[in-house]
């Protein structure tokens, strides 16, 4: 093996250890901010996306919050229970089942979203825009490689 194939196997190492420490540095901020609000980061995650999207079939949600089909009916049955999202046929296919906020998940969100933002604001204040959007684009690009392998 020649030193640029070493240093390329070395520096993606590398890259996959500091990439993996700053999610986990990430997803603790995060964690610690969601607690305090009674909900776990995947109810939490849920209800961002049906607050941002609208109501959404029970099994799109799944595909979109990177929740497991067999985890889904759990969570979805959790925040019913803290009566902040119900389930609702849809109109056109009575086999599709959508999520939907409640009145009391619809005000938890507006109250708590806006902070939301705010903490996301300062974990990522260490980047600037433009960073901020070539980190993305980069991480899209190995993310999408790595999808096709």
């Amino acid at each position: 093996m020649n030193a640029k194939d070493q240093l390329e196997e070395a520096l993606s190492l590398k890259l996959f250890v500091v990439l993996t420490r700053a999610v986990e540095s990430i997803k603790k901020r995060v964690i610690e901010d969601i607690k305090c609000l009674g909900l776990n980061p995947t109810e939490f995650a849920v209800l961002e996306f049906i607050y941002s999207k609208g109501d959404q079939p029970i099994q799109k949600i799944g595909e979109k919050v990177l929740i497991a089909s067999s985890s889904i009916t759990y969570v979805v049955d959790q925040l019913e229970k803290k009566q902040l999202l119900k389930r609702k046929p849809c109109p056109k296919d009575r086999r599709v089942i959508h999520a939907t906020l409640t009145t009391e998940g619809t005000g938890l969100m507006n109250q708590v979203f806006p902070e939301h933002k705010k903490a996301m604001k300062e974990i990522f204040s260490g980047l600037d825009v433009k960073e901020k959007q070539e980190v993305i684009e980069q991480l899209k690009k190995v993310g999408f490689h790595a999808q096709n392998l």
